[in-house]
């Protein structure tokens, strides 16, 4: 597997750079971003995966998120891939949503028609770009960690429930707690699983909470002022499932924020500094 170099920009000591490659899971072209600290060129360095939400692709965290000083600082790779497969064979929303398809991959692998050719993300970001990244890049593969915004952070929690050990630490920006119990949820997974509800509990952070999947702590932020704070995201829901499932939780609602990226920026160095705590040697 080869990675083509989309850009380079130096940034804090380091590089900031976009790759793309031929994908097997999604038989399309990726794109992903990746931030190299100045500590990478002496040799691996534990890494930091962030998954974005509904409509994002790599370029939303990597412009806004504001994380690059402190990976300097810290020595973290910063790796952010796509939200969904992309190309003029990838069907979209038929209804023209922003909310299902194109940008909402959902971190899941569809088994629906049309969606099961191209929608793998969680064998995408689970498997092949691990992968590629440890074949192409100085990551050390036992130190890695993973969080997300929204449905990013509805991936980051049920792909680490998913694969106990994958990740050593998982934190969360405002995630859509319980996919099963919100219209956004709803509608991706009655279309890329079908619909058989008991199916979409390997989807949904609380079910599999419920189910048995552990992780040894979490650390989640919420704008309550988000606009979609009750409709969609219910931190209450997985507050209550770790509560019951012995997860240690720190929920920190955030007095006046809102869903977008000034509320990541802000608390992304908070974030950043408990992951790499958890990724020292």
């Amino acid at each position: 597997m080869t990675l083509e170099t989309v850009s380079t920009n130096r940034c804090f000591g380091g590089t900031q750079a976009v790759y793309r490659h031929a994908s097997r899971a999604t038989g399309t072209d990726m794109v992903f971003s990746v931030y190299l600290p100045p500590q990478a060129q002496q040799g691996p360095c534990p890494v930091v995966w962030y998954l974005s939400g509904l409509t994002c692709t790599h370029a939303n965290v990597t412009e806004k998120g504001q994380f690059q000083r402190a990976c300097a600082e810290l020595g973290l790779i910063f790796i952010a891939p796509d939200t969904s497969p992309r190309g003029p064979d990838v069907p979209d929303d038929p209804a023209g949503g922003w909310d299902f398809g194109l940008g909402a991959g959902f971190y899941l692998d569809a088994i629906q028609e049309p969606w099961s050719d191209h929608y793998r993300m969680e064998s995408y970001i689970t498997g092949e770009l691990p992968e590629l990244v440890a074949a192409n890049l100085p990551v050390v593969l036992d130190r890695q960690a993973i969080t997300g915004h929204s449905m990013g952070g509805h991936g980051a929690l049920t792909l680490a429930l998913k694969n106990p050990g994958l990740w050593r630490s998982v934190s969360a920006f405002a995630p859509i707690s319980s996919p099963m119990r919100c219209a956004w949820g709803e509608k991706a997974l009655s279309n890329y699983l079908g619909p058989d509800r008991a199916a979409w509990r390997r989807h949904d952070a609380t079910a599999l909470l419920e189910d048995g999947a552990r992780l040894p702590e979490l650390l989640v932020d919420q704008g309550a002022a988000d606009p979609f704070l009750d409709a969609q995201l219910k931190p209450e829901l997985l507050e209550e499932a770790c509560a019951k499932a012995g997860v240690p939780l720190t929920l920190r609602r955030q007095a006046g924020y809102d869903h977008s990226y000034y509320f990541i920026a802000s608390f992304m160095d908070d974030h950043l500094r408990w992951h790499a705590e958890r990724l020292r040697p």
